[in-house]
């Protein structure tokens, strides 16, 4: 019977046990580190796409109505804090979570004076820019040939800003307005 006789060991398989458990950490904490990246670009993402939707929201409010050709200053119905003012609440707990400005107030950018002879009367809306008037020589506009309308393009620039981080949006759209030539005298200079 042979004896065996114990060899010393060097530890070789422990040195490499340590630096593979290093390895791992070090690729968990990338792994985390890349989520956490990740879910805060998703964050920002959400975070724009809502501050767009607010700003064209109050857009589609202000050309809903006519109050912006009238009165450019104070263009929304039911501002919130300040005049061309709207506040959202995206989540519904009561707080305000977007403020919209329009920044700079609409615009007036053109304006043509309808001319009678462009009108179709048998239409209702072209009607009513001929008739309504008084004049010497009859017809509304039968001097100059003009109507009691005009075609306006006016620019309305919604910026918003989030109340908890540093996001906002721009969102600026045309419309094109048929308005009264007594708006066109004072809103399109």
């Amino acid at each position: 019977m042979m004896l065996r006789i114990p060899h010393k060991q060097s530890g070789s398989v422990l040195m490499i046990s340590l630096v593979m458990l290093v390895m791992l950490t070090l690729f968990v904490l990338t792994v985390i580190n890349t989520t956490n990246i990740n879910a805060r670009i998703a964050r920002n993402m959400q975070t724009e796409g809502e501050a767009e939707a607010a700003a064209q929201q109050l857009i589609e409010t202000v050309i809903s109505t006519t109050q912006f050709i009238t009165t450019p200053a104070n263009a929304i119905i039911n501002p919130c804090g300040a005049n061309n003012t709207l506040c959202t609440d995206i989540n519904g707990d009561g707080v305000t979570d977007y403020t919209t400005r329009l920044i700079p107030q609409p615009a007036c950018v053109t304006a043509r004076g309808i001319k009678l002879s462009e009108l179709v009367l048998t239409n209702p809306v072209d009607l009513a820019c001929s008739a309504g008037q008084s004049q010497q020589f009859g017809t509304a506009g039968a001097v100059t040939g003009d109507s009691l309308c005009a075609n306006s393009v006016w620019e309305i620039t919604a910026v918003t800003t989030s109340a908890d981080s540093a996001a906002t949006a721009t969102v600026t759209q045309g419309v094109g307005v048929r308005i009264a030539t007594d708006d066109m005298a004072t809103s399109c200079l």
